[in-house]
């Protein structure tokens, strides 16, 4: 079994129709964040499995992170809070299955769920967009970056020393928003919220993965169900994309040998060139004053054991020491 109850892809005989879970009487429930992005997300696996017959209702859930919205996600602890509310209605029975951005995932998932499918991947970049029309390089010294991201701020630091990195939250298009009125001269921001949107801000530039390193899971929609619930697990792996399943495990794999929480200024991005898995990686201090980088390659079938040994890497170059890592 992988990184936080995530199997490898399954095979499955075709399964009836119509849907008919275990604990469901019509529809599949499909719980989600409320945000206009999460919603986007939810109804585009919604629209894959209405291609195979399958009846889907949407089940908007308020969570923590979304009510304190004024609040550092560092000091209230981390993306986690974005998905607490809706794994337990998932365990409860109370959904089917929840749509998560995968990089709010932490490593390991709760006992008794699991990750049947990972959509196929969108522009995992992160897009620097100005004011002034300017590059990340242009920008001018002492410009405000807004990003409530640990790995975003250390970064940009690492890269621009001379910047002024600020948070910034809100959803996307109230970062957006926030721009042009608001203290900051830029944001940086996922290229994939902005493109499901349909958001195309004036000066959008998107920042170079090689160096800066997307999040693990960043551009990945996952789809969780209770491990159990053979009947749905069976439906959900049919919209399973498997060059992005094999990229996913490989990132979350390092990310659990990491022991690194949504707080950790840290990295992995891993891309599958045919016969090759390519990745990438960061850990660094907040302040961006210590950075780590390093790179595996394999075959796609070990993706798993390359994550692992990339974090390996780097703990033996000391990454724990630079971000208070528990390993």
């Amino acid at each position: 079994m992988g990184i936080g109850g995530t199997e490898p892809r399954r095979t499955h005989s075709t399964p009836p129709t119509p849907y008919a879970g275990p604990e469901a009487l019509g529809p599949m429930k499909l719980g989600t964040r409320g945000s206009p992005l999460a919603l986007v997300q939810a109804r585009a696996v919604a629209a894959r499995l209405g291609t195979l017959g399958v009846d889907v209702e949407i089940v908007p859930i308020r969570t923590e992170g979304d009510r304190r919205v004024d609040a550092s996600l560092a000091a209230i602890g981390g993306k986690g809070l974005f998905v607490r509310e809706i794994e337990e209605a998932l365990r409860e029975g109370l959904i089917d299955g929840a749509v998560h951005s995968l990089k709010d995932l932490p490593a390991e998932l709760p006992a008794g769920l699991t990750l049947a499918a990972f959509a196929e991947r969108e522009d995992p970049r992160d897009v620097l967009v100005s004011r002034s029309g300017a590059s990340f390089e242009d920008l001018p010294v002492g410009a405000v970056v807004g990003t409530s991201s640990p790995r975003r701020r250390a970064l940009a630091l690492a890269l621009r020393p001379d910047l002024v990195v600020e948070p910034i939250r809100g959803n996307v298009e109230t970062r957006v928003r926030k721009l042009e009125g608001g203290p900051w001269d830029a944001v940086i921001l996922a290229a994939a919220g902005l493109s499901r949107l349909g958001l195309k801000p004036q000066h959008a530039q998107p920042l170079d993965p090689t160096v800066f390193v997307p999040a693990v899971g960043q551009g990945i929609v996952a789809v969780e169900v209770r491990a159990a619930d053979r009947t749905t697990r069976a439906w959900i792996d049919r919209i399973d994309d498997g060059p992005t399943r094999v990229c996913a495990l490989a990132e979350r794999a390092y990310l659990g040998r990491l022991g690194a929480s949504c707080n950790t200024p840290m990295a992995a991005h891993a891309v599958l060139d045919g016969a090759c898995l390519r990745m990438t990686a960061f850990v660094g201090s907040e302040d961006g004053r210590q950075v780590l980088r390093g790179a595996e390659s394999g075959a796609p079938q070990e993706s798993e054991a390359l994550g692992r040994r990339l974090a390996e890497t780097l703990l033996a170059q000391g990454a724990a020491a630079v971000t208070a890592l528990r390993v």
